[in-house]
């Protein structure tokens, strides 16, 4: 209804270089009125003090919250207990709750509802102001000079601007999350929380998700900063409770979990006013020019996700037109559904990747080999308390899955990715036959390690895609349930062929109380607008085009609007993917057992998997490659 200045869907958006002529432009434009609202309104705001809790600005207060936050862990960072007088921070929830326009908004590390900058509420007209008397006084108050110098007192920022006014209303509903990031974006110098979870009256409890997380960083090869997969500190929200802290790139790495519980009868949510303050802008006393390498720490990271390995030197790469020999059908054989070794399927097969650059193939493992994995994947999300009927669905530890005994280790940094991976191991076992093995890890690691990186596979990825592989990476991976997810990454350079084979077991039937244990028309109905199916619990494998500097880069259409891939096996067993040329997002297919998808990656095309839901039966399950290939022209075969 209210706020019509469109903020852009990421909190954290790439901003224009200081250099570029679009800034200088902006700049052009908005620094005048921005300076001559923010003069209008200190000649005609009361003194804001009025509206603060009155030990607030005490000068006693001020020295402890001095001492606490130069003493925060992992990073410096403080928490003020009450910020405002109740009965104002009461006016502004009804406010934000009935007057405010909150959209939802989804990208590869959020999902939330969302208000407009709150700086735009100076353009509003004086019928749309007076429905948000509270909001507007709240606003005025944080960015007020009192305030702000009450912000340089306890951290020692440094000045702060009174022009370049930055946050706005988030609400945090049942799924909705904020993944780790570290708050580095053009000039943006101190971040702030102001919570106002629903209902006011009641303490909101930890078991309900939501706490902001921070993560203690550690010192990598060639002196760069990583964040620490697992964080140190959880801050659940609290009514008239403000966290800040100073945003540094490569060190304020923080998140917010997912909130877990539903509205109910009482309202349940996540509410707060979140935003920036941000370095003197041009024009105001201690204005510096940015530095020229300043880099949007968003920007979609250039690294992947494992280094790749080179084939032995001595075998040619195969070339297309090359049948399988012998001895590479014995060994295929072992693993994939016979009907993939066929000639005039793998015909069809390179017929359709030609003309889509991508397919996914239905039933891709043997029978007896999927059987064990459907058993012992699930058996092991049981074990581990993410799976099973006796699960709470509580958001988890992030140690879950990771005991002594586990075979699986945790995989970050969390600001570009987490999820868990085998154990390395110096023991080399091949498992043979793999039909007669009951291990699901072993089956795992010889995918991984065998199959994936063998010869034979190889040749059979040139047939049925025309590429000639180079060079290879594989990776078993287990993404927890309320845990584990990846952030948007592209390659630059060159084109990549990218396979995933799904492992994700199949939720069990829905059989409602009362009624026959088979599943009828109505639970396949329920199966196909929940789970995996419809999104609702993330996991999906997500390609999106070129970011061209428009909008945010990790966009993509959420809901029910997005266009996906998630064929049902009763079709072929073979579908080439649906691409969505209507926006950003080129392909999108969803979590499913047993089934190989195959994409030609161009340069630049980036990619990510959605977080997995706590809401989600158990864990995402797959086995990923990535391969280095040569295009075999016509001529050379």
């Amino acid at each position: 209804m209210l706020i019509g200045q469109r903020r852009p869907r990421s909190p954290t958006p790439k901003a224009p270089s200081p250099d570029s002529s679009e800034h200088r432009q902006k700049r052009f434009k908005s620094t005048p009125l921005s300076q001559a609202i923010q003069a209008l309104s200190a000649m005609s705001m009361p003194d804001p003090s009025v509206h603060f809790d009155p030990e607030l600005l005490n000068p006693d207060h001020i020295q402890r919250l001095r001492t606490s936050y130069a003493a925060g862990k992992p990073f410096k960072h403080a928490l003020v207990d009450k910020v405002f007088q109740d009965d104002l921070l009461n006016k502004v929830k009804d406010e934000c709750l009935s007057d405010l326009n909150l959209s939802e908004k989804e990208t590869d590390i959020y999902k939330l509802y969302q208000s407009g900058d709150l700086a735009s509420l100076s353009f509003l007209t004086p019928t749309q102001s007076a429905l948000l008397p509270s909001l507007l006084t709240v606003r005025d108050a944080l960015f007020s000079t009192a305030f702000r110098n009450f912000l340089r007192s306890v951290t020692g920022c440094g000045p702060l601007s009174g022009i370049k006014q930055d946050m706005s209303v988030a609400v945090y509903k049942k799924g909705c999350h904020l993944l780790t990031h570290d708050d580095a974006v053009d000039s943006r110098r101190i971040s702030f929380i102001l919570y106002m979870p629903l209902p006011h009256y009641q303490l909101w409890k930890s078991e309900w998700g939501g706490a902001l997380e921070l993560y203690e960083t550690v010192d990598e090869e060639g002196g760069a900063k990583e964040a620490n997969p697992i964080p140190t500190k959880s801050i659940s929200p609290k009514w008239n409770q403000l966290v800040f802290f100073e945003a540094r790139p490569g060190h304020s790495f923080h998140s917010v979990e997912e909130v877990v519980v539903g509205e109910g009868e009482d309202g349940r949510q996540r509410l707060s006013i979140s935003g920036w303050f941000h370095a003197p802008q041009p024009g105001e006393e201690g204005y510096e020019e940015p530095p020229r390498h300043a880099r949007d720490s968003m920007t979609p990271s250039p690294f992947k996700c494992y280094p790749d390995l080179a084939y032995p030197d001595p075998i040619p790469p195969p070339l297309p037109s090359t049948p399988l020999s012998e001895s590479h059908l014995a060994f295929l054989s072992e693993y994939l559904n016979p009907v993939y070794l066929l000639p005039r399927t793998m015909k069809t097969l390179a017929s359709r990747f030609l003309a889509e650059s991508s397919l996914q193939l239905h039933f891709f493992l043997g029978a007896p080999i999927a059987s064990v994995l459907d058993r012992g994947l699930r058996e092991i999300d049981k074990e581990s308390g993410l799976g099973g009927e006796d699960r709470d669905y509580c958001i988890p530890p992030h140690e879950a899955g990771l005991k002594d005994e586990s075979q699986w280790t945790i995989k970050g940094p969390p600001h570009r990715w987490r999820y868990c991976v085998l154990k390395s191991s110096d023991r080399h076992e091949s498992v043979y036959p793999i039909a007669a093995q009951n291990d699901s890890h072993k089956i795992l690691r010889a995918l991984q390690n065998e199959l994936f990186s063998s010869q034979a596979f190889r040749a059979w990825l040139a047939c049925v895609t025309g590429l000639s592989p180079l060079r290879h990476a594989a990776e078993a991976r287990r993404f927890r349930p309320g845990l584990d997810y990846t952030l948007v990454t592209s390659e630059e350079r060159e084109s990549r062929l990218d396979l995933v084979l799904g492992l994700t077991p199949d939720p069990l039937p829905a059989v409602p109380s009362g009624s026959s244990t088979q599943p009828g028309p109505s639970t396949r109905r329920l199966e196909e607008t929940t789970g995996w199916s419809s999104t609702e619990w993330g996991g999906f494998e997500c390609y999106m085009a070129p970011h061209d500097g428009e909008e945010d880069p990790s966009i993509y259409q959420s809901g029910r609007n997005r266009k996906a891939c998630n064929e049902h096996p009763g079709q072929d067993a073979f579908d080439d993917m649906e691409i969505d040329d209507d926006n950003a997002t080129l392909l999108t297919v969803q979590p499913g057992f047993n089934r190989l998808l195959l994409v030609l990656r161009d340069e630049g095309v980036m990619r990510f998997v959605k977080y997995v839901s706590a809401a989600a039966e158990g864990s995402r399950w797959d086995v990923a490659g990535e391969y280095e290939v040569g295009i075999v022209e016509e001529g050379d075969s």
